[in-house]
């Protein structure tokens, strides 16, 4: 096996000298770092972290060097020997985040090498030994690396699972506590064992939704992988109802009860990694349609720049972030990431010296130093409950997941009058529609003048594939569509193909388009004067907004996406 360890010129060097070399952090956010150290205590690499200003991975790549232990940056877990994995049973794999690579013969014996996420563990080569019966050297790797190879070597055959399943079906199946789905047994029903199934491989292959559609005669399963459909299986019928049960019980639903819609929650765990899942059942005329939105738990989040947020835009958003009171909306459709937007304002927010609060629906990002309220319909705690509560907290910055109703509206605007930063996000086209949105819920506009800040509407698109795209020479109608008259000398404007690496789609991940809209005399007095959108667009635009359409084009410039995919997600300016 091919191991590209990380070189770095001295290991003796200090942390925070390492970490200047290797990663883009600079003398000046280290010395911040390094006085928030010596007021709070703690150690550099934590604070750094914390602050985001480098990633666990890169302290874990550079407290190797100082270790002297390598560091695998890949690995392909096809070519780890299934003898091995054996070895090591799935639950401490797991716990312990290691994955076996290879075995030698060594002068004292055979040598077994374990990549493991945390090898400054003291116990673990001792506790490896005894498991294993033979000598182990220990490699680093990164956490998801890992937990990827976990997936695909412990991976169960389900194949011909549906043939299997009957039309009864056996509810007594424990549920208490998050399912780890990788631990189905022989014993398990073929019923379980095609959920789970689908479930780790909806999380493998990164979609964001599982459709479970029936038709008259048989049912039909799709992704959504980068905001796309994508059928999966398709089964005789009479294996849905089965199906459909399962997954009402994992999600607390009353299986009895088909003819009304409900929602659910189901919680699962897959290879250590925690996973939230949104259910939502519809019944339709040949049985009911279930949705489940993918909401992977995960504490890393990214930095505006990372996100695709231009330096000028991301300067101006910041701007905008730090002032002392006012609402900030972030606007768009859903699974547009809005929430990963205010997440990474947030991000930049926290500081021990601000008292942040957010309610949320649901809790995507876990961010320490953040009061973060989880929205209980059941118990009636909803966004406007948990607001009013949130006043009498003396809070700095509140985020608020949704305005949804007038109520919650009109608590958050007085929240911004009253000396608070607000985030929160709307449901609308575009950043001018955000201000009529609050409008027509019952907000009075003088109120909607005085206390907005700024607009940012925002899309996601997919990056195109950098394996297999290929350079494009736009037609004289895509040009028109694109507002160009000639393509700038530096850049290149690329077309999706298809290749194994991105799943033949031509495409792999997303990245952000937006428009900022900051509210500015001009644009304050149109809302006052209850101005159509339309207007207050144009007196934006006039004032030097950058569209959606014009962002996106600018991508497309780049080489991060294609004409095609942009035409998708966006439509041209009137």
């Amino acid at each position: 096996m091919s191991i590209n360890v990380t070189k770095l010129i001295d290991y003796s060097a200090k942390v925070g000298e390492l970490l200047m070399k290797v990663t883009p952090l600079k003398s000046e956010q280290l010395q911040e770092a390094l006085e928030l150290q010596k007021a709070e205590g703690g150690l550099l690499g934590e604070i750094l972290v914390r602050k985001n200003l480098i990633s666990p991975l890169d302290l874990t790549r550079v407290l190797c060097a100082q270790i002297g232990v390598p560091f695998l940056e890949d690995f392909r877990a096809g070519d780890i020997p299934p003898a091995l994995v054996d070895r090591i049973p799935i639950n401490y794999a797991k716990a312990k985040e290691i994955i076996p690579l290879s075995q030698e013969e060594g002068p004292k014996g055979s040598i077994l090498t374990v990549a493991v996420s945390n090898p400054f563990d003291p116990t673990l080569t001792a506790d490896l030994k005894v498991l294993i019966g033979s000598n182990v050297k220990l490699v680093a790797s990164s956490s998801a690396k890992i937990q990827e190879a976990i997936n695909r070597v412990y991976e169960k055959n389900t194949s011909n699972i549906v043939d299997n399943i009957s039309g009864e079906f056996d509810e007594s199946y424990d549920l208490e506590g998050p399912i780890d789905i990788l631990e189905a047994t022989e014993d398990d029903a073929p019923v379980i064992k095609f959920v789970n199934s689908l479930l780790f491989r909806a999380v493998k292959e990164k979609a964001s939704d599982i459709h479970i559609e029936p038709f008259e005669k048989e049912f039909v399963v799709r992704f959504r992988i980068d905001g796309i459909l994508y059928d999966i299986i398709r089964q005789p019928k009479r294996a849905h109802a089965a199906i459909s049960s399962r997954v009402k019980v994992m999600g607390t639903l009353d299986i009895a009860e088909k003819r009304l819609p409900q929602d659910g929650r189901i919680k699962i765990k897959i290879a250590g990694k925690d996973v939230d899942i949104r259910l939502s059942t519809v019944p339709t005329n040949f049985g009911e349609r279930l949705v489940m939105r993918i909401l992977e738990q995960t504490g890393t989040v990214l930095q505006l720049e990372q996100l695709g947020f231009s330096p000028e835009s991301s300067k101006a958003v910041e701007k905008l972030i730090f002032r002392k009171y006012g609402i900030i909306l972030v606007t768009g459709p859903t699974g547009s990431g809005k929430s990963t937007t205010l997440s990474a304002c947030l991000v930049k927010l926290n500081s021990p010296t601000r008292n942040i609060m957010t309610v949320e629906d649901p809790i995507e990002y876990q961010i320490p130093g953040i009061n973060q309220v989880q929205v209980n319909a059941k118990i009636d705690l909803t966004f406007a409950r948990a607001l009013r509560a949130f006043l009498r907290q003396n809070p700095d910055i509140i985020m608020v997941g949704e305005i949804r109703d007038k109520e919650t509206a009109e608590i958050a605007i007085n929240a911004s009058l009253t000396g608070h930063l607000v985030l929160s996000t709307l449901h609308t086209n575009d950043a001018a529609g955000a201000a009529t949105r609050l409008i027509d819920m019952g907000v009075e506009p003088f109120l909607v003048a005085s206390s907005v800040l700024g607009i940012i509407a925002q899309r996601l698109i997919r990056r195109v594939c950098v394996k297999c795209r290929e350079p494009h020479q736009p037609t004289a109608f895509e040009m028109e569509e694109l507002g160009l008259k000639k393509i700038p000398p530096d850049a290149t404007i690329f077309k999706a193909t298809g290749c194994t690496s991105c799943s033949q789609s031509g495409y792999s991940g997303r990245t952000v388009i937006h428009e900022l809209m900051i509210v500015d005399d001009t644009i304050r007095s149109l809302i006052v004067k209850n101005s159509d959108a339309g207007t207050i667009k144009k007196a934006a635009i006039d004032a030097g907004m950058d569209t959606l359409r014009e962002d996106g084009v600018q991508k497309v410039l780049q080489g991060k996406t294609t004409i095609d995919e942009l035409m998708r997600a966006t439509h041209a300016e009137v």
